[in-house]
């Protein structure tokens, strides 16, 4: 989720829009009353290993960061690793059922042919305390970190890097199988692609080669997770790139698509109004995630683009959040509550269309290191890294407001969005709006 790309002519797009308008399709309204999510919904929280653990072994991100390429040192992130149980309690209070957490092969295997088995004992730990306390661990397997041996060894721009990805992998499913975690192999293959490039890992020529690579790592561990346990429910999760869906992320979902059980989608940003121009966030040169334009009707619109390519297959919103600026009151207005409500009410209403939304989850439960600064702040719990040596977990607005959307199995009745919905074609693709939006 933190790479801006693509490009629509604003002139071009306001056409589409006339068009499209005309022949019946305008923006989602809401209107009618709606039915609340089962007591099945797996309402959770979500984080990542590096950029929230601390205590950060050797990595390609470690070596980036000690580059002194980054706006902001790591420190210790907000130390998860010695802070777990405290964070997990935080989300059981929430009353989620899912709480996702990545497993760094950085620290699990330290060098080619050594693993560490302390490190697999704090994931032990970690899992453990999740199940204690309800939930349903989500494991992501790689968010975007690898470690420094393998990046000598050339990183994804090596073809071994398939095997070595893979003989981690397998021990990490065969050690976990048996506590039936929802599985997330790649978080955000395309923008994996693109944090590469950013960070020197591969060469533009080089990306279609990572793209081939990630497939083929993912195909093959969905079937080392379903011979140790059939019924496992395995994504990679696709950060929506509004107004450039298939542009940016169609290649990898054509390598990938027969082994998703169910559909991952992370929706945060709209195209921005200026120019058009796609955006996820991050993009060096580019507007702050703060500033970027911010539409939750989108998550309709994107959950319907692949509920009509994958018709009956589940969707679950794996990431979705409201970034600020060091936790101040951002330059629209938006408070994480409203955006939050009004995220819920949408969701509400794609399953109320029709669409087979299994879950959502919050990003993220705590504040965390943005992949090279602790500026954007997405929280339910703010955390100040850099000025408060305790780190501790302060609530957000947005904590009790997603107590009680889970309480309630959604917003309250009579709820209306606190801002009104724009056209489909004023925040993605054309071709995603064709046909009826939601009356």
């Amino acid at each position: 989720m933190r790479i801006r790309t693509g490009r629509r002519g604003f002139a071009a797009l306001s056409a589409a829009a006339a068009v499209l308008m005309t022949s019946g399709v305008s923006a989602a309204q809401p209107g009618r009353e709606l039915p609340a999510f089962g007591a099945d919904f797996l309402w959770g929280v979500a984080s990542s290993g590096f950029q929230s653990e601390g205590h950060a072994p050797d990595s390609n991100w470690s070596r980036f960061i000690a580059s002194g390429a980054t706006a902001d040192p790591y420190r210790d992130s907000v130390d998860f690793a010695r802070r777990y149980i405290g964070d997990v309690e935080l989300a059981a209070r929430l009353g989620v059922r899912v709480y996702r957490v990545g497993i760094e092969w950085a620290r699990l295997q330290p060098a080619p042919h050594a693993w560490d088995e302390a490190a697999f004992g704090f994931y032990d730990n970690v899992i453990a305390r999740i199940l204690a306390a309800g939930m349903r661990p989500m494991l992501t397997l790689d968010h975007w970190v690898y470690p420094g041996w393998a990046l000598d060894r050339g990183g994804w721009r090596n073809p071994g890097m398939v095997e070595d990805w893979l003989a981690n992998m397998r021990k990490v499913v065969h050690r976990y199988s048996s506590r039936d975690p929802l599985w997330v192999t790649f978080n955000e293959p395309a923008a994996y692609v693109g944090t590469e490039l950013r960070t020197g890992g591969i060469s533009v020529e080089e990306a279609p080669v990572m793209v081939d690579h990630i497939a083929q790592a993912h195909n093959e561990i969905y079937d080392v997770i379903h011979r140790a346990r059939p019924g496992a429910q395995v994504t990679s999760n696709l950060g929506y790139v509004a107004g450039a869906e298939t542009e940016v992320n169609q290649p990898i979902v054509d390598r990938i698509s027969a082994k998703l059980d169910f559909i991952g989608v992370d929706y945060y940003f709209a195209p921005l109004p200026q120019t058009g121009e796609s955006a996820q966030g991050g993009a060096e040169g580019g507007p702050a995630m703060w500033e970027l334009p911010v539409h939750p009707e989108g998550i309709y619109y994107a959950l319907r683009h692949y509920a009509r390519q994958f018709p009956g297959r589940p969707l679950y919103v794996v990431e979705n959040g409201l970034p600020t600026e060091n936790g101040q009151v951002r330059p629209d207005g938006y408070t994480r509550a409203d955006h939050l409500r009004d995220t819920v009410y949408w969701l509400q209403r794609a399953m109320a269309d029709g669409m087979n939304v299994i879950g959502y989850n919050y990003w993220s439960l705590t504040d965390n290191y943005e992949w090279g600064s602790y500026a954007p702040r997405f929280g339910l719990y703010t955390v100040d890294v850099l000025t408060d040596p305790t780190l501790r977990r302060r609530p957000t607005d947005a904590v009790e407001a997603y107590a009680d959307v889970i309480r309630a199995g959604g917003v309250r009745p009579g709820y209306h969005p606190t801002r009104a919905p724009v056209p489909c074609v004023q925040i993605d693709a054309p071709e995603t709006c064709t046909g009826d939006g939601p009356a």
